[in-house]
């Protein structure tokens, strides 16, 4: 028992993704070289950028933070996920559990406002261009990310503080990969009438502000599009700006499917497939969509290979 809390499970188990054997070995496999994919992208791009000064701008110091985001979520279930897959038993302490929960919030909502500065960023890119390096310095985008890792700490505590409130007396199996917010208040045996509160209140808040300002600077952006003389201008910045409508869609859609709803509702299985999507896919194709089709950063990979830094 740990004192303090009123907690008397010292330790849970996870189910994973799945319970049938003849999928394990395949899935590990495939999970495994989504990671490496995930890892290298991520690492290779935040290397590139520290190394070449001519992607010291704006545009890439908000896909650095992305790229640390992704890297780090993606780290803090993965290799527990991966793990599963390969043991018996997949056996994580209160603590662990808790702590996975607070990195897991953390760098998720992280990436939530790290797209939405995105976002506004090529909204004054397209549309101000001849403003662009007055509206967008270096002290607005330090602010955007100080105050995007202020509000993921402020999220993260909150759940995590109203998770810590709870009692879990003898149920232990978590019916999920990680240690997320539903399938842990599906084993407390207290209310936690409170903890969906925060839930819907918090995730509510971080989709509901950040949407609309994505969405109308993307309007703004395609509007902007339409006036371009060039057909092959047109082509380039629609297949550009898609791409990245595609990856916030898929984020803020899966994000959404999962936490605003109550955790009654939907089947767990339903919900760890719509997890997969914010946690594994938008982490790895990420680096494919802002940077491996981009001319900019093609050329410093060259420069990178060139110097035998790689």
């Amino acid at each position: 028992m740990l004192p303090g809390n009123g907690t008397f499970v010292t330790k849970f188990i996870l189910l994973g993704l799945t319970d049938q054997p003849d999928l394990q070995l395949p899935l590990f496999f495939l999970f495994l070289g989504m990671c490496m994919v995930t890892v290298l992208g991520n690492l290779g791009l935040l290397v590139l950028i520290v190394l070449n000064s001519h992607l010291h701008t704006p545009m890439y110091y908000f896909l650095f933070n992305l790229s640390f985001t992704d890297l780090c979520y993606s780290s803090v279930f993965t290799p527990k996920m991966l793990i599963n897959f390969i043991s018996k038993k997949n056996i994580i302490s209160y603590m662990g559990c808790v702590t996975q929960l607070y990195f897991f919030c953390f760098f998720v909502i992280s990436e939530i406002y790290v797209l939405t500065s995105m976002a506004y960023d090529r909204y004054v890119a397209i549309c101000n261009p001849l403003l662009y390096n007055i509206v967008m310095s270096p002290k607005v985008c330090s602010s955007l990310m100080l105050a995007s890792y202020l509000m993921a700490f402020s999220g993260a505590t909150a759940h995590t503080g109203c998770m810590l409130r709870l009692t879990f007396c003898d149920a232990n199996t978590i019916n999920h990969y990680f240690c997320d917010i539903h399938p842990l208040l599906q084993l407390s045996c207290t209310s936690t009438y409170v903890n969906e509160l925060v839930v819907f209140i918090v995730a509510g808040f971080n989709v509901i502000v950040p949407s609309p300002i994505i969405f109308v600077s993307y309007v703004l952006i395609f509007s902007n599009i339409l006036h371009i003389a060039s057909k092959e201008g047109r082509s380039k910045a629609f297949s550009t700006c898609s791409s990245h409508v595609i990856a916030v869609s898929l984020f803020f859609g899966s994000c959404t499917f999962m936490y605003l709803r109550p955790s009654s509702a939907g089947s767990m299985d339903e919900r760890k497939i719509s997890s997969l999507f914010y946690t594994n896919v938008v982490a790895m194709m990420n680096p494919l969509i802002y940077s491996l089709r981009n001319k900019d950063v093609k050329i410093a990979l060259r420069k990178t290979l060139s110097r035998g830094l790689f």
